[in-house]
């Protein structure tokens, strides 16, 4: 048996799931994928060549963890709890090409595929559907252990294509099935900052909503307009007016990048579209650079050779301070790609791919 789940790039919304505001995402054309078979007895034995690792352990022995971060066991939990039962254990090969640690979910991917495995290898499998598999993974990874986490990662990997996820005032998934044209993925090979990061844009955000909600009680991060901010001026720094307007705008950028998007998918590709979804993430990118100073100067000298290759605009994806950043190159990927090259950064030419699948 062997399963592939893609990793995932976020269009539109990043930094804002975690305030209650909607996101966009695309899963992406790089996978990782677990192959295995049954043993005859009760042991689990993964092999992780790609990081030179190896894991053992015994389905009578999944709890209590005994790593942090015990996904492999967690996902079993998971499933058991749902009434899957495994009578023989495993031994697989997890391999992938997604890039590791640079937020485009490969964790996710891999305990997405790992659920998907596990299903199809039970001994009653429900045949779970991919959002389903998306609810558990997100169950093994985040529920289970009480860290902090959206859904967008679970279900973008296991749904594929393009979803628009909405977690308030519940949780809502739609699939997108826009025409998109070839990306660039830019890896910076730096490490990402992600506390450091989170430290402004989410704790930093939550400080200005309870200011600007004490103050204007009928206030609102879904609704409140744009030129509506400078109301609040006296009340905020001018770091954290910067921070308001970044966030109000970038909730408006998603808007009219979900309807473009919605109306990509009844017509063919064309040049104006490319522009304008070009033009609406480059402008997502800004916010995130100058107001929420997610980007690194390495960062943005690949950025701008990508553009200046012929790259229609992009954005830095994921927590940020590092990890990766993609370029929107629906005819000049290959000059793009060499481009992002020469800033020192690891390009892969990528295009939107197909949710979780059994492959064989």
């Amino acid at each position: 048996m062997r399963i592939s789940t893609p990793g995932r790039i976020c269009l539109f919304g990043e930094h804002q799931d975690y305030l209650g505001l909607p996101v966009i995402a695309a899963a992406i054309s790089r996978r990782i994928g677990i192959e295995g078979d049954y043993r005859d007895d009760r042991k689990i034995i993964l092999h992780l060549p790609d990081l030179g690792l190896k894991q053992e352990f015994s389905l009578d022995d999944t709890f209590p963890y005994v790593v942090q971060r015990d996904y492999f066991r967690s996902t079993i939990n998971i499933l058991k709890r749902k009434g899957l039962s495994f009578s023989k254990g495993f031994e697989c090969v997890i391999h992938g090409n997604i890039p590791i640690n640079s937020g485009t979910s490969s964790s996710s991917a891999l305990i997405v595929s790992w659920a998907h495995f596990l299903d199809k290898m039970s001994d009653n499998p429900a045949n779970f559907s991919q959002k389903e598999l998306g609810e558990i993974a997100n169950a093994a990874e985040v529920l289970e252990f009480g860290e902090p986490g959206g859904m967008m990662d679970h279900y973008s990997t296991a749904i594929g294509n393009v979803i628009y996820l909405e977690s308030t005032p519940i949780i809502k998934v739609e699939a997108l099935t826009p025409t998109l044209g070839t990306f660039v993925l830019g890896d910076s090979l730096e490490p990402k900052d992600t506390l450091g990061i989170l430290g402004r844009c989410r704790y930093g955000m939550e400080e200005v909503i309870r200011i600007v909600t004490a103050y204007d009680p009928a206030f609102s991060i879904f609704t409140t307009p744009i030129d509506q901010v400078g109301d609040y001026k006296s009340r905020l720094s001018d770091d954290q007016l910067s921070l308001l307007k970044a966030n109000i705008e970038d909730r408006d950028i998603l808007i009219e990048g979900k309807a473009l998007l919605m109306q990509s998918a009844d017509h063919a590709a064309s040049a104006e579209f490319d522009t304008h979804f070009g033009g609406l993430l480059y402008k997502h990118y800004k916010n995130l650079r100058d107001h929420k100073r997610t980007s690194t100067p390495k960062i943005e000298r690949m950025m701008n050779a990508a553009l200046d290759a012929g790259a229609l605009g992009g954005k830095i994806n994921g927590s940020g301070g590092g990890g990766c950043m993609f370029a929107y190159a629906p005819t000049r990927a290959e000059e793009v790609a060499e481009a992002i090259e020469r800033e020192g950064g690891k390009s892969y030419i990528i295009t939107v791919d197909v949710g979780t699948r059994v492959e064989g």
